[in-house]
């Protein structure tokens, strides 16, 4: 992360503003790192990192040339958070795609952590957290089938290579783990709503 020198952020944001020489270049040179980092930690694929990194830039240079941003100060904040919007973006867009990939092939679909845990008052982190928990709950085996399911993409076929097991036990081992992750999540959003009251 880029350092908080408050002034630092808000003469960088008045020189782009000001269409000053070098101030775009100054900037890129100082959030791309940062930004490629967040979007590869999440996409874990370099071309489409690169896109959304040049895409979060471009996205926050045209806030900072339309002086756009309420509190240039909190500069690194906000590119952060365009960052980590973008790249929300670019998984959902990677998710419908392999759901038309597979659904075109008549293959199956991997769910993902948003399609297991529906609950709409949860950020991101409080759904991963119960997801983490409920997942220690399941049997190493289905475990495993849907960790390489939602973080490897991986369908039933190339699970089963992968374990010696039939495509059609990975199926229903899947289908079991989520029944389960679905039930336990339930329980624990209902037992964390009771506590609340």
């Amino acid at each position: 992360m880029p350092d908080a020198d408050p002034d630092r952020w808000k003469d960088l944001a008045r020189r782009i503003l000001a269409s000053d020489p070098g101030s775009e270049d100054e900037f890129v040179r100082i959030f791309y790192p940062h930004v490629m980092s967040i979007a590869l930690g999440r996409l874990r694929d370099v071309e489409t990192a690169r896109d959304v990194a040049q895409d979060t830039l471009f996205g926050v240079l045209r806030a900072l040339r339309e002086d756009g941003l309420r509190d240039p100060e909190k500069l690194p904040s906000f590119v952060s958070r365009t960052a980590r919007n973008r790249v929300n973006t670019a998984i959902q867009k990677l998710i419908e795609l392999r759901r038309s990939t597979a659904a075109n092939r008549g293959g199956d679909q991997a769910p993902c952590a948003q399609e297991i845990v529906r609950e709409p008052d949860m950020d991101e982190e409080e759904r991963r957290a119960l997801v983490r928990a409920v997942l220690r709950k399941l049997k190493p085996v289905d475990r495993q089938i849907l960790i390489l399911t939602l973080a490897d993409g991986l369908n039933p076929r190339e699970i089963a290579v992968r374990l010696g097991m039939k495509p059609e036990n990975i199926r229903n081992h899947k289908s079991r783990a989520v029944k389960i992750i679905q039930r336990e999540v339930r329980k624990m959003i209902r037992k964390g709503k009771s506590a609340d009251k």
